[in-house]
């Protein structure tokens, strides 16, 4: 689920160039976390990269992402990182990722 409230809002914030640069920013930085934390991070450093995560996903309105990272944060947090799913973790960012990129893509077009 994407919030599309705070997005509208963060657009209105920033302008519309603004919010497509923060956006790429944010995708390009999100797809190198998510491609580390598949590649078999240890488990000691999973915490920092589900952080990161986080806190982006919330700027941009990425419900789900944001919750699953929670969620894998505070595990790996009470030393339970080798237990998150973070494939899960990876579909749910790209199925966020294509959601946010459709509309945006749809908005541009109109």
């Amino acid at each position: 689920m994407i919030d599309w409230k705070r997005v509208d809002e963060l657009r209105d914030e920033i302008g519309a160039d603004g919010f497509a640069e923060v956006a790429d920013m944010f995708l390009d930085e999100a797809d190198e976390a998510v491609r580390v934390l598949v590649s078999g991070l240890a488990a000691d450093a999973v915490e920092g990269q589900l952080h990161f995560l986080k806190g982006s996903a919330l700027n941009l309105g990425l419900a789900d992402l944001a919750a699953i990272c929670q969620d894998g944060e505070r595990k790996a947090a009470a030393g339970y990182g080798a237990l998150v799913d973070v494939r899960r973790v990876a579909a749910i960012y790209h199925s966020s990722r294509q959601m946010l990129l459709g509309r945006l893509g749809t908005e541009a077009a109109a």
